[in-house]
């Protein structure tokens, strides 16, 4: 059973994705591929497609679609940041009913609208028609302990909170955008954000002060108030770029005094910059920031999925 899929990034931060609305495939293909298994086969860089995660499109309940969120080890995510403009690009491209703007996604994190800035057709341009970027509504940041989640609970925050792992203390501050973040700001400039992500990264995201796990971003704010990032996304690690993080991180730094809200503020992942608006009075956070297709193929699921039988002739 072949399966058509688009291989799509967001600063780098990529994606396979696939459209299993009603009709497109058959429902037992439809659950293979989104078996944590087949996930992580497809998503293996040297046997497999290669990706971050599988994002499936699937029916929308209030929506125009709903987006699932399946991490390259096979876990489920809540939501995705550049994912969720991955998704929006694809469903204008492929679906002549969903050609407007803006769409509306369901998502673990609620239904999210997404403004899309579409190539003129008449200038020309190679990418006429197609979608070069995408501004999110991402919703309310979850600033409680219980919303994280975090334990213990309550009706707390976590700001500039203590936490240690292997010998090493951080100061965190805890944001949810519908999935966890633990945002760490490093003030020393000759630090190596990098560095720390992936040494530190995979155990902060595992500590048991986080029972569903948690991203984990390490910060420095610079001079002209743009943000240096480095994020080690929960199932995935080292990313090029996580939109949510970037959110996380612009929320953490108005919590902590860092910088302003109401304007947008320019966050540098390792894939390139994202735009993110805090309002506020928190009671949103807007994401700008581009999705490009790599390209689109056909997956042969059997080669991944041994499961499902290939059709008799």
């Amino acid at each position: 059973m072949n399966v058509p899929f688009a291989k799509v990034q967001g600063l780098g931060n990529d994606f396979v994705v696939v459209d299993l609305r009603d009709g497109r495939v058959e429902s037992s293909v439809a659950a293979a591929i989104q078996d944590p298994a087949t996930v992580r086969a497809v998503c293996d860089r040297h046997f497999g497609i290669g990706a971050d995660g599988i994002l499936a499109i699937l029916p929308g309940t209030a929506g125009d679609a709903r987006m699932r969120v399946l991490n390259a080890d096979g876990s489920e995510a809540e939501m995705c940041g550049n994912g969720i403009r991955c998704v929006a690009k694809v469903l204008y491209e492929s679906d002549p009913a969903l050609r407007r703007t803006p769409l509306r996604i369901d998502t673990g994190a609620g239904l999210l609208a997404c403004d899309l800035v579409v190539a003129d057709r008449g200038t020309g341009r190679e990418d006429a028609g197609s979608v070069t970027s995408v501004a999110v509504e991402m919703g309310r940041p979850r600033l409680t302990r219980d919303e994280i989640p975090m334990a213990p609970g309550g009706a707390g925050r976590a700001l500039r909170t203590a936490i240690e792992v292997g010998g090493h203390r951080f100061a965190f501050t805890a944001v949810s955008m519908g999935n966890p973040h633990a945002v760490i700001f490093v003030d020393d400039p000759a630090a190596d954000l990098r560095a720390l992500a992936e040494a530190e990264g995979p155990k902060l995201e595992r500590h048991a002060t986080f029972p569903r796990r948690t991203n984990v971003e390490f910060a420095r704010l610079r001079p002209d108030g743009e943000i240096d990032l480095v994020v080690w996304e929960r199932g995935c690690g080292i990313t090029l770029a996580c939109g949510t993080g970037a959110c996380a991180t612009a929320v953490a730094a108005y919590l902590e005094e860092r910088v302003s809200a109401g304007r947008e503020i320019t966050v540098n992942l390792l894939g390139g910059p994202l735009g993110i608006t805090v309002a506020p009075d928190l009671s949103g956070v807007r994401m700008r920031g581009p999705a490009t297709t790599v390209f689109r193929a056909e997956l042969e699921l059997g080669r991944f999925a041994p499961s499902v039988a290939a059709p008799t002739a």
